[in-house]
């Protein structure tokens, strides 16, 4: 999925005129490396600024025992602080972005959880059922253990209902932007997809 869909975005950036330079995202432009996408002898990329991921973010605050919207939100909310959602407890976030649907992530949600005081993401991933065994060990080498996620096959959806604690991510602390919380979640689930996908 990602090697595709960089390979496409690459070869459209490309066409738009007669360039030898591409602007990549860290972990794209990473990736690009690895896999020996863009001949570095031809081409020279360029680091994006992480701070324009997401640009684009569409954010729904909703009320997390009757899920009526309180707000819609833009960009310019993720500038508070990721604690917002303990001093506002009763508030869980909706959040898409072209970014996520890069690598088959559905959309992203994030809560305090009442009773351990973690903040929790969920989301939607696109991958296999038979990926579940490889998926549950990569989050369990990632996460430290099991009881950090909870991973569910969503038939209906054909895609995985994944929840699991931002606070056991590497980087992770309350002070941090909405904004860099999503970035630590972005390469996180990054890089599990590219995990994933050289397993297969």
């Amino acid at each position: 999925m990602i090697k595709n869909k960089l390979e496409q975005y690459i070869a459209a950036e490309l066409s738009k005129g007669d360039t030898k330079k591409i602007e990549l995202y860290k972990e794209e432009k990473e990736y690009a490396k690895t896999h020996q996408l863009i001949d570095p002898n031809i081409i020279q990329v360029e680091e994006k600024n992480a701070d324009l991921r997401f640009i684009d973010v569409y954010i729904e605050r909703s009320d997390k025992e009757t899920e009526d919207l309180i707000a819609e939100e833009n960009h310019s909310f993720l500038t508070q602080t990721i604690d917002y959602l303990k001093i506002n407890r009763n508030e869980f976030m909706y959040v898409e972005s072209a970014s996520f649907d890069f690598i088959g992530v559905e959309s992203v949600s994030l809560e305090l959880d009442d009773v351990f005081g973690t903040y929790d993401v969920m989301l939607g991933l696109k991958q296999q059922k038979k990926m579940g065994p490889v998926i549950k060990d990569l989050l369990g080498n990632h996460l430290g253990d099991s009881t950090s996620f909870d991973l569910l096959f969503n038939q209906g959806e054909g895609m995985w209902d994944l929840n699991f604690s931002l606070n056991h991510l590497s980087g992770f602390k309350e002070s941090l932007s909405i904004e860099k919380a999503l970035q630590l979640i972005y390469h996180f689930l990054f890089t599990l997809v590219e995990e994933v996908e050289m397993a297969k």
